[in-house]
């Protein structure tokens, strides 16, 4: 169909935006998506502007970048006109332009309607502009063609002619028409052709909508000399949609879940199919249904499917895992809106698994469940629950999880859940003393990792009673108080009673007796009775002893009983220790130095008490009476009351050493007094009070035992290097000997070394092994030729008759054959030696090696002198007195 645009208002040779205010479109049908409704221009002056277009209505009408104007949706054009504005924004400044849009039906055919023949619709080319006092005059609007439907996969036949164009200049001129664009000359090329004398459009081949739906030529009418004598038309060709196409399940299986128990109505999963086909048809339109449900129980019909979006759900209630776990359907898709007549259709399986939910508690499999554990035990398994679940196995809806509801208020068990069986493991976690408890009744519940679906209860099986019988075993006896702590002076005698250190035996049920025994006495000074547990003192305690710390002696004691088996326990006895005093003070240090003279030194002294206050210091200081010379040389001075200072009373004082006694008294009640010498060494001294005396090291410096040490360690070292140096002595005695001993033949060194005879060379390697067993067989030495023969050979004889072993031989004959074979070598001249030379070996004839009998030395031996042989050291002695000692 054809629509007429008319134009009002004048516009400038050049003016930037739309030349027209209003735009108007007289429609000869109603509006249907995708038709080309008018084409609106726009000045570009510049040429250098990018302009966007919209329209304020875009859920209708939308604007190409050429100024086409498109139904976006079909709708009927009511006898009033629609009006809307179409808008142009300069994408880089914003500048913006609209312009108004009228579309009205059209009650009449126009007078420049072109006219169609019965046949072949006719598409006029549109009156151009005319140029009128330098301005351009509107006559006509640009024709808007309406768009050419051409159904697809049409037969033909081919070419198969659509329209003709013609242009109302024909009349006067000779026109050549062609159309271009996608379809023509452009790929795919040679779909469409025209006549170029008579405009006659046409279509080569069957189309197919789903590779292109829309072809948009141009139409180009020019003269004979190639000038365009109007302006291009667009011509707009819409392939029309047949049912050619099946629908098509995206997936061919698909795949849901459903949780059971869900009520009717619940959403379950969308399944989707396509059609190539236009959706906007029939053709594209579908609808789905299922054609089957397996199994069909509960109920045939469990499921429903919307039959325009696919999506499943439930319609039924019932779903129950534990009695259909997997449901099966087949759906059907099928377009022309589910005809079944006309549609195409496809099928794919949906498969729906029924999830499980926690409709299922866990159940006990018996009510009472019985077990024992030894006492004083941990970590035991005491029992082994055991529960069944219909869920799902290995889900939280499945896993148990235990719990003790009573019959344990001191947490003393613990239950645990095996992962692979589900099963409950009570176990002890806290020691349990079977006299105290001697069996527990546990009440245990089970439940599971999430909570029950509503509207479930657990039933009565779900909770049980474990009964743990506790069995008496022999514990360890223990002491009590551990340890134990008492108060003692030191000095007691032996065999004086300290206290009682006995054990308790927790098994009172057990007819048992404790034994005694010491297990540790560093100072070994305690026993104790095996019976009754009385410790009595063996020996002096001793404050002072070091095995006491910090006053207090440890001594640690076994009580064993006879159970079975046998238990033992330990306890500690600490004796703390009362200091007395015992300990006599000592003079502190032992050894001091001083000049001659009283002047510039003196000695400090201090006592040294392995008593405590208050048996230790203050301490008094004194010197006896006798000898005399003490208080008359010396004298002896407190300077407070654990340090005296002693100096000489006298002005001069011989070098030398000299021991003073001092009488030294500490503070214990009764005080205790002791006489300390003190070695001090009086010597020359320099004007800063030092001693200058070598003794002074000796005597000072060091101490008898150091000294003695020092003697010592010199007679050892000396006695070892003496030792030494006789061992070397006589190891070069024995050296010597043993040269003298060994015989210069026997010696090795120097000399050539007889390994073995070898044999004769390549000559010698044939061996002829019959001739060790037949002697008679032997070749004749006649047959070799005469002065070839060594002076060393076998002479010429005759020859003797040795005795011929028989080829098996008795083995008590082997004796007989020996001594026969010696008689006869005995009595053979021809035998070697055949004279004083020695023959090893016969090598055969023709050897290259000369006789050695033809060597002679080059002077006899009576004419060398060899005492020179001397002159050589003693291995060659022995062969001097050979050669050179003359006859002997």
């Amino acid at each position: 169909m054809m629509a007429s645009v008319k134009a009002s208002g004048e516009i400038a040779l050049c003016k930037t935006g739309f030349p027209e205010d209003v735009y108007s479109a007289v429609l000869s049908q109603d509006v249907h998506e995708g038709q080309p409704l008018l084409n609106v221009k726009f000045s570009n002056c510049n040429g250098k502007r990018k302009v966007q277009y919209e329209s304020s209505e875009p859920a209708d009408f939308k604007v190409d970048e050429d100024g086409m104007v498109y139904a976006v949706r079909s709708f009927p054009l009511s006898s009033e006109q629609a009006k809307f504005l179409i808008y142009a924004q300069d994408k880089e400044t914003q500048e913006k332009w609209q312009v108004a849009i009228k579309l009205s039906l059209k009650p009449t055919l126009p007078e420049d309607t072109v006219k169609e023949s019965p046949e072949i619709e006719e598409i006029v080319f549109p009156r151009q502009l005319s140029k009128h006092s330098g301005h351009l005059q509107r006559q006509k609007r640009d024709w808007v063609i309406p768009p050419i439907n051409l159904p697809e996969n049409s037969r033909g036949p081919f070419p198969q002619e659509l329209v003709r164009i013609r242009s109302d200049r024909d009349k006067n001129l000779s026109l050549r028409y062609s159309v271009t664009g996608p379809g023509a000359d452009q790929p795919p090329t040679g779909i469409f052709i025209i006549n170029p004398i008579s405009g006659q459009l046409s279509v080569t081949k069957p189309l197919d909508r789903e590779l292109i739906a829309r072809f948009h030529l141009r139409a180009h009418a020019v003269d004979i000399n190639g000038n365009q004598v109007e302006n291009p038309i667009d011509i707009v060709i819409n392939v029309i949609d047949m049912n050619d196409n099946r629908p098509e399940f995206l997936h061919q299986v698909w795949n849901g879940t459903v949780p059971e128990g869900s009520k009717p109505g619940t959403y379950v999963m969308t399944v989707t199919a396509i059609d190539a086909d236009d959706p906007n048809t029939l053709n594209g339109m579908l609808r789905y249904r299922i054609l089957s449900q397996a199994p069909s129980t509960p109920s045939p019909n469990m499921f429903t499917i919307n039959n325009e979006t696919g999506d499943i759900i439930t319609v039924a209630a019932g779903l129950d895992r534990e009695k259909v776990q997997q449901y099966t359907l087949i759906i059907q898709a099928t377009d022309t809106e589910g005809n079944p007549t006309y549609g195409l259709s496809n099928t794919a399986t949906a498969v729906i698994t029924v999830t499980d939910v926690n409709d299922n508690p866990p159940e006990f499999t018996a009510m009472t469940f019985y077990g024992e554990v030894p006492e004083n035990r941990v970590d035991v398994i005491v029992a082994n629950l055991t529960v069944t679940d219909k869920d799902q196995p290995h889900t939280p809806a499945w896993n148990a999880v235990y719990r003790i509801s009573g019959g344990d208020p001191t947490g003393r068990f613990a239950i645990q859940t095996d992962p692979n069986s589900n099963d409950g493991l009570v176990t002890v976690v806290k020691p349990i003393d079977f006299e105290t408890n001697r069996m527990f009744v546990l009440t245990v519940a089970a439940e599971n990792q999430v909570p029950l679906a509503k509207g479930i209860q657990h039933p009565p099986q779900s909770t049980a009673t474990v009964s743990v019988t506790v069995i008496d075993v022999n514990e360890n006896p223990y002491f009590a108080p551990n340890p134990k702590i008492i108060r003692q002076e030191e000095g007691l005698h032996a065999g004086t009673m300290l206290t009682t250190f006995t054990a308790q035996d927790p098994d009172r049920y057990m007819q048992q007796n404790i034994r005694y025994t010491k297990l540790s006495d560093p100072a070994n000074w305690l026993k104790i009775d095996p019976v009754n547990g009385q410790i009595t003192t063996i020996a002096l305690l001793d404050r002072e002893s070091p095995n006491v710390k910090n006053n207090i002696y440890n001594a640690t004691f076994l009580a064993s009983d006879n159970g079975i088996p046998p238990m033992s326990g330990t306890g500690t006895l600490q004796i703390y220790l009362l200091d007395i005093n015992d300990n006599a003070p000592q003079v502190l240090p032992q050894e001091a130095e001083t000049c001659e003279t009283p002047d510039p030194n003196s000695i400090n002294i201090t006592a040294l008490d392995y008593d405590i206050d208050p048996n230790a210091g203050p301490f008094a200081f004194d010197l006896p009476l006798s000898p005399v010379t003490i208080k008359r040389n010396w004298t002896i001075t407190r300077l407070n009351g654990d340090f005296a200072q002693l100096n000489l009373k006298i002005k001069f004082l011989e070098a030398g050493i000299y021991e003073v006694p001092i009488i030294i008294t500490d503070s214990g009640n009764p005080p205790k007094s002791n006489i300390s010498i003190l070695r001090v060494k009086v010597c020359q001294c320099d004007s800063n009070g030092d001693c200058t005396d070598v003794d002074r090291i000796v005597g000072a410096g060091l101490g008898t035992g150091a000294i003695i040490a020092i003697l010592l360690c010199i007679i050892i070292l000396l006695i070892l290097v003496l030792m030494f140096v006789v061992w070397m002595k006589r190891r070069d005695k024995e050296r010597q000997a043993k040269q003298l001993l060994i015989d210069p033949e026997d010696d090795v060194r120097d000399n050539i070394l007889k390994y073995d005879e070898e044999g004769g060379g390549e000559e010698d390697q044939d061996y002829d092994l019959s001739q060790l067993q037949q002697p008679d067989t032997v070749e004749p030495d006649a047959i070799k030729p005469v002065g070839i023969r060594r002076l060393d050979e076998r002479p010429i004889h005759a020859e003797p008759q040795y005795p011929v072993r028989s080829a098996a031989p008795h083995p008590g004959d082997i004796g007989d054959f020996i001594n026969e074979g010696l008689k006869a070598a005995d009595n053979d001249p021809t035998a070697p030696p055949y004279d004083s030379l020695l023959v090893f070996d016969y090598e055969g004839s023709g050897s290259t090696a000369g006789s050695l009998s033809s060597l002679n030395s080059s002077s006899s031996g009576g004419e060398q002198d060899y005492d020179y042989l001397n002159d050589w050291g003693p291995r060659f002695k022995k062969l001097a007195d050979m050669y050179g000692g003359g006859d002997d």
